[in-house]
This record gives C-alpha cells, structure tokens and sequence, in this order.
C-alpha cells in the first residue's frame, strides 16, 4: 500500500465541514487498501488566531514542510474583522505559501456536462470548457518592498505597494505552465500589462524567450489582463493555460470560476520547486472562501474541497487513476442530479454537505466494483 503524511488544516467556518467530507474520500482509499494516508491535522486562520494569538503556528509551518503534501480547507470571516492587519487570517495563508515556496498556483474552471446551465453564459460558449490558470503565487505586489501606509500633511493618508518581478521568478512560473500545456493541447495565453508596467514589460520579453528558446513546440500569445477578462467572458474556450502574475491572476481565477456556475465547484493546487529527493511542496485548497454566512448550517458544497484530494493525487503522488476515479464518481453524482444547495436546479431537492459526501463515496464504491 502506498503510505503519505498529510496535514490537514481545515481553517475556519465552513472549511471544518467540507474538510471532513475530503476525509471520508481519503478513508475509503485506505479501506480500499490502496492509500494508506496518515493524517496530522493542525489550526491556522482565525481558529490558529483564537487558539495562539496568531493565524499560523511556527508549529503548524513545521509540521507542512515535514507532510508529503497539505489538504486546505478555507480562513477569514467577519469574526476577526477587527484584528490586527497583520494577525488577520489571511496573512496565515500567505505565509504558509512564502514559507513553503508556494510559487505556482493552478486553478482549473471545468464546466461539468451536467452544470451547463448553471453557468451564467449561455451553454453553447461554456459546454466542453476547461482552462486552467497558472498563476505566480509568492511574488509581485502582494510581496513587493516598499509597502504600507504614510501618514501625510492636513490629515491625509496614502497607501503604497511594489509590484515587481525579477527573471528568476518569471522563468520558473513559466516552466510551470509550459509544461502543463505540453500534456494539453500546447497552447499558453501569458497575461500581463505591458503596456503601462514596466514589470509587465518584462515579463513579456522573458516567458518569449523561455519559449522560443526552451518550448517551440508550445503556441504562446501575449494578452492584455483587460483585454483577457473580456475574452473570459465572450469567447473563453479560445484560452487552454493561462499564465499571469499573482494580482491579475488573483482576479482572473475567480472571473473563471463564475464560468462554471459556482465557486463551489473548483479545487485549486499550489506547488513548489521539487528538492535534491524529489519532494514537491505542495497545498491543495478549494478555490471558495469560508462563507461565514452558510457556516454550521451543514449546506456547504464539498466538491472542491474533494477535488482538491483528486489535484493531489494527480500532481504530488502521480496517482492519476486514483485521481479519475474521485472525478468520475463526481461526474456520476452530478448526472443524477444530487446537487447541494449552491448549485440546485429545481429537480428534487438539494442534500447537505455530509450527504454529498456520502454520495460521492457510494460511486466510488460502485465505480471500484465494476
């Protein structure tokens, strides 16, 4: 059997709750006798805020360098609104990422056959989608120096960030999204603003080099981020990978995502640079937030909580089977039109989120039988 430490860090609202469903997955792997997962579970967020005074643990940092890979679940809420900026839940993600050398973020926005009308576009534009963004996850403005807030003259205030990237850091995003297009269909939309930023300026120049020097076999064009939103919009199955910076790419995402007709929907992976034994960091995480306001009500969709379980397989273990059989009892749930409340259409009536996940398992069971 193969054997993997996890950490699981469920977060806060309903990411204990769709994090449990993610468990009952990884269980049914293990009774199966096909993934032995010893799970180590840990707080960050508001929760590691509640419990130590700080949203991430030196503890709970040790603990995701010493896992084969780290399951998310989601942070924040109008709970810790009040909190100190820089002991706010969400600063426990971003060092969690700077401290694991997080740099490249994957977001697929995959429209299910069965959801096609759930999507806001009509279906003809949505039906058979499936992009995924690469997105530079450690850099830019989100890191940049200098950065805060001045106080100036007559009670004013102006505050600054640094948006900034260096070879080194668009080089190896690049790599990332060459090589994810090599397995797909060879084609990379590189968004960035050139026209008005210097860092996109070179951004350009060098994800053009890397490929004509490194890549000739990939299709790459440059896109304005303005530009690339429209085109989300009006004609998205023209993109396969998009690769951009850590801002637009933050928009971008979630500009996807919509496609699909729910955030609900859609896993996300961050990986890191592969050390001298192989070992990939890595942290797999849905792509929705905490939503405070479904929190306890047992509603919360789990699927992209699960199918971030079926990313982790694929990319930090090379399970691709394994991976399959999570996106196909998935599929088959979803043709028989089980649906949480988030992307209920009427047909019967939506089930909870421990019911999906039950659900879920019961076509893997079936799937596995046959």
């Amino acid at each position: 059997m193969i054997n993997k430490k996890i950490l699981s860090l469920p977060g806060d609202c309903i990411g204990p709750e769709v994090m449990a469903e993610a468990l009952k997955v990884m269980n049914w792997f293990s009774s199966r006798g096909l993934i032995n997962f010893e799970i180590e579970k840990g707080l960050v967020g508001g929760s590691s805020y509640d419990e130590f005074g700080t949203p991430l643990t030196e503890e709970v940092i040790k603990l995701a360098n010493e896992s084969d890979a780290v399951l998310f679940g989601s942070i924040g809420g109008p709970k810790w609104d009040d909190v100190n900026y820089d002991l706010r839940p969400e600063k426990g993600l971003l060092s969690l990422r700077q401290s694991m050398g997080l740099f490249a973020n994957l977001r697929p926005a995959i429209v299910f056959d069965a959801l096609v009308d759930a999507s806001s576009l009509k279906p003809d534009l949505v039906k058979g989608l499936n992009i995924i963004i690469v997105r530079e996850l450690i850099g830019g403005i989100y890191f940049g120096e200098p950065r805060g807030i001045k106080q100036l003259e007559n009670n004013q205030r102006i505050g600054f960030n640094t948006q900034s990237y260096s070879t080194e850091e668009i080089i190896r995003i690049a790599r990332v999204a060459f090589e994810l297009a090599g397995k797909r269909n060879k084609k990379v939309c590189s968004v960035d603003k050139a026209n008005v930023m210097e860092s996109g300026v070179v951004w350009r120049e060098e994800t053009l080099k890397l490929c004509n020097q490194h890549y000739p076999n990939i299709e790459l064009e440059h896109m304005f981020v303005d530009n690339c939103s429209m085109q989300l919009v009006k004609s998205p199955k023209q993109f396969d990978v998009i690769l951009t910076d850590n801002l637009f790419g933050d928009i971008l995402s979630d500009l996807a995502a919509m496609l699909t007709g729910s955030l609900g929907m859609l896993p996300s992976a961050s990986l890191g640079s592969k050390n001298q034994n192989g070992k990939m960091p890595s942290l797999y995480e849905p792509v929705h937030g905490s939503a405070p306001d479904i929190a306890g009500k047992k509603i919360a969709n789990p699927i992209a909580q699960i199918l971030s379980l079926a990313m982790m397989l694929k990319y930090s273990f090379d399970l691709d089977k394994e991976a399959s059989l999570i996106d196909d009892a998935v599929q088959l749930v979803l043709s028989e039109n089980i649906r949480t409340s988030d992307i209920f259409e009427g047909v019967g009536k939506p089930v909870g989120t421990s019911e999906m996940g039950d659900a879920i398992v019961t076509k893997l069971d079936i799937i596995a039988e046959n």
